[in-house]
């Protein structure tokens, strides 16, 4: 008899204990006030709005396709129905561009926040608060009062499509996945030295020769010499980039554009030699890792080149911000190159890396001189830093640091912490191949991006974070998402909650639910065990 209560028991103590969590909304809102009650949602509510407000409208419209496509029904109700209101508010300023307010009360609930973004952002919250399966065909919300900001501007993840391509399908799908978690930039990695993925209309060849390599490396290049003779390939049309910028920009995600240079350009050189230090003949790389082919700092039809193709990529993406790379540049070629050792001695350069400082400050000018912003890896801090450079930080937090104190915008990408093609366990040979080290989740969630050295008015460069998908071993969808989350769920957390509020027990939790509500969408995830 005993045996028999004890069942019934446990099964209470584990509802109280689950509604005592902090409800599943990640990443977790700035203030949270639970009430007593549900507001019941079901196809006789009310969705109101200012039909007159396009962004408003749509906003709506994301919410009501949601509850269709996971629950089977929209809210269609009377005037005189429950509802659900999206309202923009003057009075809300002090909450930000991206802050809002929900309020969820037995008869009524409200979104309110100053601009579209923040409504978006509470929308978002909303459906992370409906329950996983309706009761008797409807679904309790919890009465609730959330005012929510983000910590950081910047909250990005980078998608590499130089290694691998994946069909603009599947980048709507991944744009998707990072607004549900507020994550506001999409860092699209265009060009690699195995393969160039926008056209460019001045230079043709670009995606004549440069998307396509003739075969690629079998297995982790540290350790194979194979290759599986399949051609590949693949490029987006300018029409394709600007519908990928359109279907963002509606979900409040802005694309940050990233054309390589001066190194990483093998695939660039193969179509346009003339650009290269010798002339030539390089190859659309087969394999992974850093090469020797950089566009020569001699010449001036390479900048000529480069500006031709900064010109095109500013028509179609409109973002302040501009990704010029700048990491890994073997100085090798330029050593020994007439031209850039002539171009060394006419600008009183002292060696090869004020030379790559000189290259990319010029390239600054010309993105300053068209209204944008330039930003980098953190080798352009490499023989003196440009002057309105900002610089993406991935070799540990270092670069950052310096770049802070010299007054220069920072955003925090450390491998240690936000590089997602690292390997989610230690016991490697359970894993798919990656390419190597370990990143786990309470690593990426423990991450603190505003160093200790730095004053006060320093911390403040550092305008965000971002976590980074390369794909030399991710190369299908399935594995793309798979390597992207849960730990995209981490980092969100750590752009957006106050850091005093984390905990990652909580967050835990919470992710069980968020689980559910992924297999509901179809899409794919590790799993995390408590």
């Amino acid at each position: 008899m005993k045996q028999i209560l004890i069942l019934p028991v446990l099964v209470l103590f584990f509802i109280i204990n689950i509604a005592a969590q902090s409800p599943a909304i990640i990443p977790l809102p700035k203030e949270i006030k639970t009430g007593n009650g549900y507001f019941s949602l079901n196809q006789e509510c009310t969705l109101k709005f200012d039909t007159s407000n396009e962004e408003v409208t749509r906003i709506a419209g994301f919410f009501n396709e949601y509850l269709e496509n996971i629950y089977g029904f929209k809210a269609e109700g009377k005037r005189n129905a429950k509802t659900i209101s999206f309202k923009l508010q003057n009075n809300l300023k002090k909450l930000g561009k991206e802050g809002y307010r929900l309020k969820a009360e037995k008869n009524n609930i409200e979104i309110e926040a100053f601009t579209p973004n923040g409504l978006f952002y509470g929308m978002q919250s909303l459906k992370q608060l409906l329950p996983l399966e309706a009761t008797n065909d409807q679904l309790n919300i919890p009465c609730i009062e959330i005012k929510d900001e983000p910590r950081f501007a910047w909250r990005g993840n980078m998608l590499d499509v130089g290694r691998h391509f994946f069909p603009v399908s599947f980048l709507k799908k991944y744009i998707d996945i990072l607004a549900m978690y507020k994550i506001n930039t999409f860092h699209w990695h265009l060009t690699e030295d195995q393969g160039w993925r926008l056209e460019i209309k001045k230079y043709p060849l670009l995606t004549e020769i440069s998307h396509w390599r003739d075969e690629t490396i079998v297995g982790h290049a540290l350790r194979s010499d194979e290759y599986d003779g399949i051609g590949y390939g693949g490029f987006y049309t300018q029409d394709q980039a600007r519908e990928i910028v359109r279907y963002a920009a509606e979900r409040y995600i802005t694309v940050v554009p990233e054309i390589e240079m001066p190194g990483h350009s093998s695939a660039a050189l193969a179509a346009y030699p003339n650009l290269g230090c010798t002339g030539g003949p390089y190859e659309v790389k087969k394999t992974w890792g850093v090469h020797k082919d950089v566009y020569c700092a001699g010449k001036e039809e390479t900048f000529t080149f480069l500006q031709d193709v900064l010109n095109e990529v500013l028509d179609i993406f409109p973002s302040e911000f501009i990704h010029v790379g700048g990491d890994e540049c073997p100085k090798d070629a330029w050593e020994v190159c007439e031209n850039c050792q002539r171009r060394i001695k006419k600008e009183g350069l002292q060696d090869e890396h004020e030379l790559q400082s000189w290259f990319i400050t010029r390239m600054d000018g010309f993105l300053t001189s068209k209204g944008r912003r330039l930003i980098g890896w953190d080798e352009i801090l490499e023989g003196g830093l440009a002057p309105q450079a900002t610089v993406m930080s991935w070799r540990g937090i270092k670069g950052g640091i310096e770049a802070a104190k010299q007054k220069h915008d920072v955003v925090m990408s450390p491998t240690t912490h936000m590089y997602l093609d690292y390997y989610q366990s230690e016991d490697k040979n359970s894993e798919p191949l990656a390419i190597g080290g370990f990143l786990p989740l309470d690593k990426v969630y423990g991450f603190e991006p505003v160093p200790e050295e730095l004053s006060r008015k320093e911390a403040k460069y550092i305008i965000g974070v971002q976590s980074n998908l390369w794909t030399e071993y991710v190369s299908n969808t399935e594995y793309a998402e798979y390597m992207l989350l849960p730990r995209l769920q981490a980092q969100s957390e750590v752009s957006w909650t106050p850091k005093e509020q984390k905990d990652f027990a909580d967050f835990e939790k919470r992710l069980q639910t968020d689980y559910h509500r992924l297999k509901k969408l179809g899409i794919k995830y590790r799993k995390h065990t408590l």
